[in-house]
């Protein structure tokens, strides 16, 4: 198994349609999720570790 899966799929395109500047409210519809809450959980933008200070430290 290569760690693929249908919620990594849609997380990663409703992180990318919200980093284009959609709004959360046309992803939700898009994903067909009743509540806005279920949307959030797909919303990756916060833990991406390439935007952490730490990532870019050298050793």
């Amino acid at each position: 198994m290569n760690g693929l899966c249908l919620h990594a799929l849609r997380a990663t395109a409703a992180t990318n349609a919200l980093e284009h500047a959609a709004d959360i409210a046309y992803v939700q519809e898009w994903l067909g999720h009743a509540n806005i809450a279920t949307t959030r959980l797909y919303d990756r933008r916060k833990s991406r570790p390439e935007d952490s200070p730490t990532f870019r430290v050298s050793y």
